[in-house]
């Protein structure tokens, strides 16, 4: 993660939660919408490419680095929570999420939100979830940790569930970054709530009103890769592109001029 000290503007939300966030650049607006465990300062390289282009703003979403968290987490207050985004950005502007990131800003766009482009990367859905399904038995056991205080493990309980070997996280412990991570890894459970019960959402995808690329890496899972096509074909208005030889921790300077030929149309 980026480590560079920055001070960061604030806005509050619909009920009054304060939301830090970053602006770079001048030109049309971007907002950019991290996904688990990512904050502004994560997103600071990819807004730094864009910045050359657009007016781009990263935030630190509900309950991460300098925003607020009130408790009584629900989706439609993170969904709140990007609008007053939006409106420091200008009242309507392009948005690209990562991740959850991306289904959080699928969940907006859909509410109606002033969305004028929306780019998602590697919406996590799992095709195989039945509609309606029980959450999965990671979320209770996440939220049991956290409970008993036991950040760092409910952190390495989800970095098992994305494929991170036990010997990278067992490395990772003991690395700064690890801090950095367990800091913000209290906000876990409203990314599986953003995901609902993990299926792809068709009715809510069919809502979407708005131009949308979703994009996945060459280099992924076939599954991840397969999700974002289903993602793209829900959509009325998507379109779907693999970047070649990317992971889901794609380059920023590969994603960089893809978002900027998409946003620029």
């Amino acid at each position: 993660m980026d480590k560079t000290i920055r001070t960061l503007d604030r806005t509050r939300s619909a009920d009054g939660t304060p939301l830090a966030y970053e602006r770079r650049g001048d030109g049309p607006p971007v907002v950019l919408v991290g996904g688990a465990l990512g904050t502004a300062a994560s997103d600071g390289p990819l807004a730094d490419l864009l910045a050359a282009r657009f007016t781009v703003l990263t935030y630190d979403r509900r309950g991460r680095g300098g925003s607020g968290d009130p408790g009584g987490y629900a989706v439609e207050r993170e969904i709140e929570d990007l609008a007053a985004v939006i409106e420091e950005a200008g009242g309507g502007a392009r948005v690209h999420g990562t991740s959850s990131g991306g289904v959080l800003a699928l969940r907006a766009a859909a509410a109606g939100l002033p969305v004028t482009h929306l780019s998602v990367y590697e919406p996590p859905f799992d095709p195989a979830v039945r509609p309606g399904r029980p959450p999965g038995d990671h979320v209770a056991r996440t939220r049991a940790l956290l409970a008993e205080g036991r950040t760092g493990d409910a952190l390495a309980l989800f970095l098992g569930l994305i494929g991170t070997a036990d010997e990278l996280v067992a490395r990772m412990r003991e690395a700064p970054v690890w801090a950095e991570l367990a800091a913000v890894a209290h906000t876990l459970p409203y990314d599986y709530a953003v995901l609902g019960d993990g299926s792809v959402p068709l009715c809510l995808l069919h809502e979407v009103p708005v131009r949308v690329m979703v994009t996945d890496g060459g280099a992924s899972p076939p599954a991840v890769r397969e999700t974002a096509r289903l993602v793209a074909e829900a959509l009325p208005r998507g379109r779907h592109r693999t970047l070649t030889g990317q992971t889901h921790d794609a380059s920023p300077y590969v994603l960089a001029p893809v978002l900027e030929t998409f946003f620029a149309v």
